[in-house]
Protein backbone atom coordinates (compact mmCIF):
# COMPACT_ATOMS: atom_id res chain seq x y z
CA UNK A 1 0.00 0.00 0.00
CA UNK A 2 1.25 3.45 -0.90
CA UNK A 3 2.02 5.74 2.03
CA UNK A 4 0.58 9.26 2.14
CA UNK A 5 4.08 10.73 1.83
CA UNK A 6 4.87 8.61 -1.23
CA UNK A 7 1.52 9.42 -2.82
CA UNK A 8 2.07 13.16 -2.43
CA UNK A 9 5.58 12.86 -3.91
CA UNK A 10 4.20 10.87 -6.85
CA UNK A 11 1.44 13.43 -7.45
CA UNK A 12 3.93 16.29 -7.31
CA UNK A 13 6.15 14.56 -9.88
CA UNK A 14 3.18 13.95 -12.16
CA UNK A 15 2.24 17.62 -11.76
CA UNK A 16 5.69 18.69 -12.97
CA UNK A 17 5.85 16.47 -16.05
CA UNK A 18 2.71 17.14 -18.02
CA UNK A 19 3.54 17.85 -21.64
CA UNK A 20 2.32 21.43 -21.79
CA UNK A 21 4.73 23.79 -20.05
CA UNK A 22 1.92 26.03 -18.80
CA UNK A 23 0.30 23.05 -17.07
CA UNK A 24 3.65 22.07 -15.55
CA UNK A 25 3.87 25.50 -13.95
CA UNK A 26 0.22 25.74 -12.89
CA UNK A 27 0.00 22.23 -11.44
CA UNK A 28 3.42 22.31 -9.75
CA UNK A 29 2.44 25.54 -8.02
CA UNK A 30 -0.88 24.03 -6.95
CA UNK A 31 0.70 20.76 -5.78
CA UNK A 32 3.29 22.57 -3.68
CA UNK A 33 0.62 24.79 -2.14
CA UNK A 34 -2.20 22.33 -1.53
CA UNK A 35 -1.34 18.65 -1.49
CA UNK A 36 0.24 18.55 1.96
CA UNK A 37 -3.01 19.75 3.55
CA UNK A 38 -5.34 17.68 1.35
CA UNK A 39 -7.43 14.87 2.77
CA UNK A 40 -7.60 11.43 1.15
CA UNK A 41 -10.68 12.27 -0.93
CA UNK A 42 -8.98 15.38 -2.34
CA UNK A 43 -5.82 13.42 -3.14
CA UNK A 44 -7.91 10.80 -4.92
CA UNK A 45 -9.68 13.47 -6.97
CA UNK A 46 -6.37 15.11 -7.88
CA UNK A 47 -4.89 11.74 -8.84
CA UNK A 48 -7.83 11.08 -11.18
CA UNK A 49 -7.57 14.65 -12.51
CA UNK A 50 -3.93 14.05 -13.50
CA UNK A 51 -5.03 11.16 -15.70
CA UNK A 52 -7.01 13.55 -17.91
CA UNK A 53 -5.69 14.93 -21.20
CA UNK A 54 -3.45 18.00 -20.83
CA UNK A 55 -5.37 19.99 -23.42
CA UNK A 56 -8.61 19.39 -21.51
CA UNK A 57 -6.93 20.34 -18.23
CA UNK A 58 -5.63 23.56 -19.72
CA UNK A 59 -9.02 24.52 -21.11
CA UNK A 60 -10.72 23.78 -17.77
CA UNK A 61 -8.15 25.68 -15.71
CA UNK A 62 -8.16 28.71 -18.02
CA UNK A 63 -11.97 28.77 -18.16
CA UNK A 64 -12.17 28.14 -21.90
CA UNK A 65 -14.60 25.28 -21.29
CA UNK A 66 -16.49 24.15 -18.21
CA UNK A 67 -14.89 21.30 -16.28
CA UNK A 68 -16.75 18.11 -15.45
CA UNK A 69 -18.70 18.48 -12.18
CA UNK A 70 -16.36 16.06 -10.38
CA UNK A 71 -13.49 18.51 -10.87
CA UNK A 72 -15.29 21.85 -10.38
CA UNK A 73 -14.11 22.43 -6.80
CA UNK A 74 -10.55 21.36 -7.63
CA UNK A 75 -10.43 23.65 -10.67
CA UNK A 76 -11.72 26.55 -8.57
CA UNK A 77 -8.95 25.91 -6.02
CA UNK A 78 -6.30 25.76 -8.75
CA UNK A 79 -7.64 28.98 -10.28
CA UNK A 80 -7.63 30.71 -6.89
CA UNK A 81 -3.92 29.94 -6.59
CA UNK A 82 -3.28 31.38 -10.03
CA UNK A 83 -5.10 34.56 -9.09
CA UNK A 84 -3.06 34.88 -5.87
CA UNK A 85 0.28 34.59 -7.66
CA UNK A 86 2.40 37.75 -7.63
Amino acid sequence: METREHRIKRLKMRSMRRGIKEMDIILTTYADRALGDSDEAALQTYDAFLHENDHDLYQWVTGQIAPPPDYSALIADIQAGINEAP
